[in-house]
């Protein structure tokens, strides 16, 4: 069993990382009353508001890319590969983020569902902020996104493919995000049980790996939006926050065994709204004025208050819901979110003028 490390041994490790400013850091830590109160059982709900790291809307991947992109600066590249689906929140902070830096950035994503609905959402801020975006069909994405690079070089420039490496640093940020959580808990003479976020492994790994490291008895909770093989799931987490730990040099490992992640909110699949992901994002916006998207955070919060509601969180417990992001999908997802709340417009005239 690794002995616990300080807050001050972890700050030092993530401090030789390079790294380039691009959040508003420390994000806000919330506490919401209205919604704890909605939600029942006694629970103290506080949301740690990775959302407003303030580059294009915001997000977890802000938070990453300082250490990903300060890794990128370093080797003197030039211009960034990267992508994923066609209303990635991860590609458009990728895009503004580069902005920020002067880097090129190309968009390597998926021709889907959503990118056939038109220009909107996560695609359209790609767009207006200057990416170049190639949305794949029947193909391999990480192969196109090699074929980029080359292209890259020809033309004279230092490609950076967003990869392990990169995983890794990201990673390690929410160690960081962690740290955060502490110092602004303390600030409130408050303590948490439980830490809960939307889980595509890294800011789930990093969360973990930095309580475990401190030694601290909290429980860190993952809800993917995606269906998968559970154990394969923990030993992703599990894998992702080692590679972390050997890039932060510190003898702290995860085991798959001890991760928490579920999929029991999914629904249908990744991408397709649930009726109880659609009920938590405007419970917390109609309590706390607190947005979350459909895919990720909508569905994650629906997980926490299920488990407060049927007692797996106990009754009298202190949940900080690390918030990732992702609310410009909202606008993608506008015929759904339209449907579910019977949304109506009411035109009426206005009185006759003399």
């Amino acid at each position: 069993m690794s002995v616990p490390v300080t807050r001050e041994r972890l700050r030092a490790a993530l401090d030789r990382l390079p790294r380039v400013t691009l959040a508003d850091l420390p994000t806000p830590l919330h506490d919401c009353p209205r919604f704890s109160e909605a939600v029942g059982n006694g629970v103290r709900v506080l949301v740690k508001r990775d959302d407003l790291t303030g580059l294009a809307f915001g997000g977890n991947k802000t938070r990453k890319f300082e250490f990903a992109l300060g890794d990128a600066k370093a080797q003197g590249a030039t211009a960034v590969v990267t992508g994923a689906a066609s209303q990635s929140n991860h590609a458009r902070q990728a895009a503004a983020a580069t902005a920020r830096l002067g880097m090129k950035c190309v968009l390597v994503n998926r021709h889907d569902h959503r990118s056939q609905m038109g220009i909107q959402g996560n695609l359209l801020l790609d767009y207006v902020l200057g990416a170049e975006v190639r949305l794949v069909k029947n193909g391999n994405q990480q192969g196109v996104k090699e074929q980029v690079a080359e292209e890259l070089r020809k033309q004279g420039e230092v490609p950076y493919i967003i990869g392990g490496r990169a995983r890794a640093l990201g990673t390690a940020a929410y160690v960081g995000c962690l740290l955060e959580i502490l110092d602004q808990l303390d600030a409130l003479d408050a303590t948490t049980d439980f830490i809960c976020t939307a889980s595509g492994h890294g800011t789930h790994a990093g969360l973990a790996l930095g309580v475990k490291a401190l030694g601290l008895p909290i429980r860190v909770q993952g809800y993917t939006p995606s269906r998968g093989d559970e154990q394969q799931r923990k030993e992703g987490v599990a894998g992702t926050g080692n590679e972390a730990a050997e890039t932060l040099e510190i003898v702290t490992r995860l085991e798959a065994a001890a991760v928490e992640s579920t999929d029991a909110y999914v629904g249908e699949n990744y991408g397709i709204v649930t009726q109880a992901g659609l009920d938590a994002v405007q419970l917390l916006a109609r309590t706390e004025g607190i947005l979350l998207d459909p895919v990720y955070t909508g569905k994650a919060v629906s997980g926490v208050i299920d488990r407060i509601q049927k007692g797996e969180i106990p009754a009298g417990a202190t949940v900080v819901y690390v918030h990732t992001g992702g609310t410009p999908a909202l606008f993608a997802y506008a015929p759904e979110l339209v449907a579910h709340g019977d949304y109506s417009q009411q035109i009426v005239s206005g009185p006759e003028t003399v």
